[in-house]
């Protein structure tokens, strides 16, 4: 499976109703270290194949989901399991870094 878009209109559907937990990317264009996480993430969403899903939120043209979360700075990360947000973080990480994240909150 590779990274899902999501937009405001769909954000509810793919990610708090979705079966599985949730990786959210909030990033934009312009943005460097969202440019830099961006190969790892459709890395690990290779690798978790349907276990996981990795969803984007470009916040330039989706700001009311990046502001209901509560988003300040990008590259922001939040995993939802059951709707809810289980853990988050700021910034860039390499790619077993992201991994291993992601597998202590799953």
């Amino acid at each position: 499976m590779s990274t899902v878009a999501v937009t405001d209109a769909t954000f509810d559907a793919e990610v708090k109703n979705s079966d599985v937990p949730v990786v959210v990317d909030f990033w934009a264009e312009w943005c460097g270290p969202c440019k830099q996480i961006g190969p790892a993430l459709e890395e690990l969403a290779a690798e978790y194949g349907d276990k996981v899903k990795i969803a984007k939120v470009d916040v330039d043209s989706n700001p009311n989901a990046a502001a209901a979360m509560g988003v300040r700075g990008i590259p922001a990360l939040f995993i939802f399991k059951d709707g809810q947000v289980v853990s988050n973080r700021a910034g860039a990480a390499p790619k077993a870094a992201l991994q291993s994240w992601i597998d202590e909150a799953i």
